[in-house]
């Protein structure tokens, strides 16, 4: 047991963010489940614990619960609903990571859930139409946070084509459109909470796409508490204490020359990735040969 808990971390760590997702959404799917059978076993239910971490339409109840406004977006309720949501996020997460890279690719998938659950208490709580059942009405699940994710490539390549299952090839615009449209005529629908959080998450993910080709990073605010809570789970390791060598000893001399080399290379890197993405604004994916299209692949890896 312990041997397949090490082989798990292990590939978690390897993977790249749409996979650490993968594993975080599919995880606390399956300790649910096996929350729920164990207890059944003793006439018990689970539902009301989870109602604290599913996003509430009431702002009053959201008030005692506002974990839930981030809680949500990693909960599921079967497996035909994780299993959609993951296929989506695989798909188009990969194909994200080609225009973007991996830091906003997380800060998206929170921030397309922030607006998707926004939109949908906002919602709830203005339009009469959902005024009978706003007290208990609540939301979970990980579609906002992938429409985003969808969105953000139609916007950078919309004419990028995929190949969609019965509809062979698509391009991103018409994918963007035909989800939206789809999206408001369902808004009154038995399921209208996620079709409105559907449409936040997908300007979550066109106000990002927008704003990073003028400039603007939606995400960095998002990643710096990220980055802020990890140091705060793991902090790092104490620097070990630095050595001083006296002399002119060749050894140091090729050292110098090693980073100087490695700085060059990582200037030259650089400067090629802008001028890639430089050429992908001005006349978009089409535009790029392979060699450029691997490189900016690379670079979002990084």
């Amino acid at each position: 047991m312990g041997s397949i808990i090490t082989e798990l971390r292990e590939k978690f760590r390897r993977g790249d963010v749409c996979l650490q997702l993968i594993y975080i959404n599919v995880g606390v799917f399956v300790l649910v489940q096996l929350a729920q059978v164990l207890l059944m076993l003793f006439n018990r239910q689970l539902g009301d614990v989870l109602l604290w971490l599913e996003l509430p339409a009431s702002f009053v109840r959201w008030v005692v619960q506002p974990w839930s406004l981030v809680t949500y977006m990693f909960l599921h309720v079967g497996w035909m609903h994780i299993l959609f949501n993951m296929l989506w996020l695989y798909w188009f997460g990969q194909l994200f990571l080609h225009f973007f890279s991996a830091r906003h690719l997380l800060g998206l998938y929170v921030l397309g859930g922030l607006c998707g659950g926004a939109l949908y208490m906002l919602a709830f709580n203005v339009f009469p139409y959902f005024r009978q059942s706003v007290d208990y009405a609540f939301l979970l699940g990980a579609s906002a946070s992938v429409l985003a994710i969808v969105m953000a490539p139609a916007y950078r390549a919309p004419n990028f084509t995929v190949r969609l299952f019965l509809f062979g090839n698509v391009r991103l615009k018409y994918l963007a459109l035909a989800t939206i449209l789809l999206d408001l005529l369902l808004i009154t629908s038995g399921n209208a909470g996620g079709h409105i959080a559907h449409l936040g998450g997908a300007l979550a993910g066109l106000w990002f796409a927008v704003g990073l080709s003028k400039g603007h990073d939606r995400t960095a605010w998002i990643n710096r508490v990220l980055d802020a809570l990890k140091s705060l789970v793991r902090p790092g390791r104490r620097k070990p204490k630095m050595k001083l060598r006296y002399g002119g000893g060749g050894g140091s001399t090729a050292g110098r020359q090693q980073d100087y080399d490695y700085n060059a290379r990582k200037k030259a890197r650089e400067e090629e990735v802008d001028r890639i993405l430089e050429k992908l604004k001005k006349s978009g994916y089409e535009s790029l040969t392979a060699d450029e299209k691997k490189t900016l692949f690379d670079a979002s890896k990084r």
